[in-house]
């Protein structure tokens, strides 16, 4: 059941500790109540050092008089249903007022492009569904080595045509302990090495002179253990161990495993890890190194949203909620996709367009799109404005490896009969493994069962059955199950990677046709088309990872490599695979900007 084993002795002060900071209604200390006023300290500072040169008194006047009516306009049209939601997870009016307060502080501080960028959005409405919209997602180290790096590399993006950039997670987290920086340590600070939080901002505002928008991965589930609550709740603070989820006494653990899954069986088995230094249990649903927020608490959800407040007044434009099914937890259910979890992002929708309503919210839901679409919420009612097409990825490598387009003319049925005005962010591959969630009840019925299956897509993609070109690795492999997911690059998947080590011209040529093949296929789904850094120039996997001992164990590594700036020069060369794929993708998206 606990991810670590430890000495189970119980610490009766902290069981005391533990069992009131279980309930959602603890009384806050004083310290955590003076925790919203130092943010917001931090937020007006940060305002007062990013505003405009100041002009005359009585424009000055006259300009807050307008903004102060803005706000209040905004704040009208949401408060009524945010106040219900809020009292109905919470029944707490001073937590409320604080969160009411703290929304006009930060959309105080907020710069005033930002404000005339929240302007220009508003009136034009849903600016994301551009047609002309494409987006990169990078590791920014790996593109530039730094947030100014990738400033002075801005010129290349243009000329790839994207005006969207998914910067991956930059927060500060620990080295060795970061799940690929999805164990946030502090939501305020940018990894050291990758800059700092006024590197972000003048990216954000050269972004914006060049009509491109900045998204970045915001945590909610989660933090680092490493973080100062986390630090504090290890010390037996009960103020703060009523933010995540801890138990002295093992059977409710042991009742939460009986329903909930678990996300890495063979890596980090269980739900819960074992603190013998305080005799409590904490919740992890994924790594032992990241803790459960609790939501039931409603200083978890004030702090939170005052972080991405913060982070939006950086200057983002995209937010992508990491792991969105996860916030709401509830004892006897599987912890997925409680109707609680809604609440919680609606609420942030509102509050995201009370305050800084150029902001659009993506939300990472991993399921199939029938079963995503309640993510959008309703058209009185929405929530997230945009969702990953996880499906029709995964549908589409089952189509590379079968051959057997029926699954994916089926799941193109799906996404086709959902409501135009839904968005989904289309892609090949990113950041992360591919799981093979496909629809394995209708498989089925044509004769493919699910397990063998998925070995069999494997397999292929491993390079280990006749006919397979593409080349990768097996990721959160389970002996028990034989389950496993993949990683690799699309252009080692197309076979480019394979057909180069060969030296085989007429490979290279069938496999930069398929590569562009299915980047061309992309480009004609509805919604929002989104390369993976290193995609335009065909780059393959990386082994080198294995000799990073923090990364060797996990093997996504091997398409999050460095970018192959060398690589890229030959984009001019002509007939190399780097030309063929780079224009190809030019004219792909061309003809989207032009025709779709």
């Amino acid at each position: 059941m606990a991810k670590k084993k430890g000495n189970r002795k119980r610490n009766t002060a902290a069981g005391k500790q533990g069992a009131a900071a279980v309930r959602a209604d603890a009384v806050h200390s004083a310290a955590a109540g003076s925790e919203a006023a130092e943010r917001a300290a931090a937020a007006d500072r940060t305002g007062a050092a990013v505003h405009s040169a100041p002009a005359g008194p009585e424009a000055a006047g006259r300009r807050a008089a307008e903004e102060d009516r803005v706000f209040a306009e905004r704040l009208s049209r949401h408060h009524d249903e945010l106040r219900w939601l809020y009292m109905e997870l919470y029944g707490n009016s001073d937590m409320f007022a604080e969160l009411c307060d703290q929304m006009k502080r930060y959309y105080d501080s907020r710069k005033e492009s930002l404000k005339a960028l929240d302007l220009k959005r508003e009136k034009e409405g849903k600016w994301y569904r551009s047609r002309d919209m494409v987006g990169m997602m990078m590791y920014i180290d790996n593109f530039a080595g730094n947030l100014k790096g990738v400033q002075e590399k801005l010129p290349y993006l243009e000329k790839c045509n994207v005006n969207y950039i998914h910067l991956m997670p930059f927060l500060d987290s620990p080295k060795g302990r970061s799940d690929g920086g999805y164990a946030v340590a502090d939501f305020r600070k940018v990894k050291p090495e990758l800059g700092t939080m006024d590197d972000l901002a003048e990216l954000a505002d050269k972004c914006h002179e060049k009509g491109i928008s900045l998204c970045m991965d915001f945590v909610m589930n989660h933090t680092s253990e490493d973080h100062e609550w986390a630090v504090k709740a290890r010390q037996g603070d009960g103020e703060y161990m009523s933010r995540y989820f801890f138990y002295a006494d093992p059977s409710i653990p042991a009742e939460y495993e009986k329903t909930v899954p678990q996300v890495f069986p063979t890596t980090a088995p269980g739900n819960f890890t074992w603190l013998p230094e305080i005799g409590h249990y904490v919740m992890t649903t994924f790594y032992p190194y990241q803790w459960d927020l609790n939501y039931r608490n409603p200083r978890v959800f004030n702090e939170m949203m005052y972080n991405f407040l913060y982070l939006a007044n950086q200057g983002m434009d995209i937010i992508r909620i990491d792991a969105v099914p996860y916030i709401w937890k509830e004892l006897g259910t599987n912890c997925r996709n409680l109707q609680q979890v809604h609440t919680i992002v609606r609420m942030m929708r509102m509050i995201g367009e009370i305050v800084c309503p150029g902001i659009v919210l993506l939300g990472e839901v991993v399921m199939e799109p029938e079963k995503v679409a309640p993510y959008f919420g309703t058209v009185e009612k929405p929530e997230c404005h945009m969702l990953y097409n996880v499906t029709t990825m995964a549908t589409t490598w089952n189509t590379v490896a079968t051959r057997d387009v029926r699954l994916l003319r089926k799941q193109m049925d799906i996404v086709c009969s959902l409501p135009k005005e839904y968005t989904f962010l289309n892609y090949l591959r990113c950041h992360d493994d591919i799981g093979w969630g496909l629809d394995y009840a209708t498989l089925s019925e044509w004769g493919m069962k699910e397990v063998p299956h998925k070995k069999y897509l494997n397999d292929y993609f491993l390079g280990r059955t006749e006919g397979s070109v593409s080349r990768g690795e097996l990721y959160n492999e389970d002996p028990v199950t034989g389950d496993a997911r993949f990683c690799a690059t699309t252009a080692s998947m197309c076979g480019i990677e394979s057909a180069g080590f060969e030296q085989d011209e007429e490979k290279m040529e069938c496999a930069v046709v398929k590569d562009i093949m299915l980047h061309a296929y992309m480009f004609t789904q509805s919604g929002i088309p989104m390369l993976y850094s290193g995609d335009e120039i065909g780059q393959v996997n990386d082994y080198t990872y294995k000799d990073d001992p923090d990364k060797a164990p996990d093997s996504r590594y091997i398409h999050r490599g460095k970018f192959c700036w060398d690589v890229a020069e030959n984009i001019e060369k002509e007939g190399s695979v780097q030309e063929k794929i780079f224009h190809a993708l030019t004219r792909l998206e061309e003809i989207r900007r032009n025709h779709a």
